[in-house]
């Protein structure tokens, strides 16, 4: 490797093992002096986390990373940047693949070689293995990491659903195993949840090169963002679903909250973002797997921002608002996405319609919407 040409740094993913490890395998193949590192978490309970660096034949070496604040992933954060330098300082090698422990998020770990990895490293791409057969399995799975064995940290809330959902969501190249237990239905699926996505099977030789694109990890992030995300659009293919509802008139926070456990098993997944009546300025995210519904604050809808604050924000979360914008209420809206199979289209759409404010609440305005009894001010933290 020339003193000109950057260490190559592709992040492969995924809580399916064999197909990961399958990735991994292709993408070296095509690329004849490559090298893989792989740091093992499983090893926390003994107090390190075990790092490997192999090419496609034979491992090249092994360490140990102690923890860091008894964090398996806060090891890995620690580590793998100094080993990416030490591997770039070498110049033996134009391409390390890095391939993540089951529960591991590319989306943390692409933004740490991004802010840390400094002259001599270039991110190159994220890649999600999948195996269609086990995607509705994972995506179903309500189970705790800490349960599944897959915590990477005594503190680690995520479930297996919230977890493969993200991991699936974040990469803009999947690679896909040929599982004789997939069927149309399963591809389906995949392909609604991340229609965006490029899909390449594991062993194809295209593979390395869409992992080496480029990557852009603030518009990655300004994509899974709730005021900004790329939802998936209406589709029906298959048996599976993928359902888009939109309006411009906020929620009652009551019968919203005693509707969250129906709407949150009414699709293996569900994500977007909400108006809450008696929280105006709030832009709300919704993200749903497993049967599990994550809520969080995600800033202020900009509507409600001065127009001098407007110039801090990024263009692409104008960009979002302007699509949305109503005369009225700017680019307050609600716009949730669900996707499964078997889902039943006019049953939610019911439901969710019954959830907003009647004529009568609407027409009331703003400060009787304040007024109405707040039922998710515990799972907000917001006032």
């Amino acid at each position: 490797m020339s003193e000109r040409t950057a260490l190559d740094v592709v992040i492969v993913g995924g809580l399916h093992a064999a197909a990961r490890r399958a990735a991994v395998d292709g993408i070296l193949a095509a690329v004849p002096d490559g090298v893989a590192l792989h740091h093992d978490l499983s090893t926390a309970v003994r107090g390190t986390v075990v790092r490997t660096v192999r090419d496609a034949t034979e491992v090249l070496s092994t360490g140990d990373a102690p923890l860091v604040d008894d964090c398996a992933c806060c090891a890995l954060r620690e580590d793998l940047v100094p080993e990416l330098r030490r591997l770039a300082d070498a110049g033996l090698t134009r391409l390390a693949v890095v391939e993540l422990w089951d529960s591991v998020e590319p989306k943390a770990m692409a933004e740490v070689i991004a802010a840390h990895g400094g002259e001599g490293i270039r991110l190159g791409g994220v890649v999600t293995a999948v195996d269609p057969a086990l995607l509705l399995p994972c995506l179903g799975n309500g189970d705790d990491l800490m349960d599944a064995g897959l915590a990477a940290a005594p503190t680690d809330r995520r479930t297996v659903a919230d977890t493969w959902a993200r991991q699936l969501e974040y990469a803009p190249v999947l690679a896909v195993a040929d599982s004789a237990d997939a069927d149309d239905e399963d591809r389906a699926l995949l392909a609604q949840l991340h229609p965006t996505a490029r899909r390449l099977p594991v062993g194809d030789p295209g593979l390395a090169v869409a992992a080496r694109a480029g990557f852009d990890v603030e518009a990655a992030a300004a994509a899974q963002h709730p005021a900004c995300a790329l939802l998936p659009a209406e589709a029906d293919a298959c048996g599976v679903v993928t359902f888009v509802w939109h309006r411009e008139r906020p929620f009652h926070p009551g019968r919203l909250y005693d509707a969250l456990e129906d709407l949150t098993c009414a699709a293996v997944r569900s994500r977007g973002r909400f108006w809450l009546a008696d929280h105006p300025d709030t832009l709300l995210g919704w993200d749903a797997a497993g049967g599990a519904l994550g809520v969080e604050g995600a800033g202020p809808w900009l509507a409600s921002l001065p127009d001098a604050a407007w110039e801090m924000v990024p263009p692409v979360r104008r960009a979002a608002a302007a699509l949305d914008w109503h005369p009225e209420h700017g680019d307050r809206c609600n716009h949730l996405v669900f996707t499964s199979p078997g889902l039943d289209r006019d049953a939610l759409a019911r439901l969710l319609e019954s959830c907003l404010l009647t004529d009568e609440e609407y027409a009331a305005g703003r400060d009787a919407w304040k007024r109405l009894p707040s039922a998710f001010d515990t799972l907000l933290e917001v006032c």
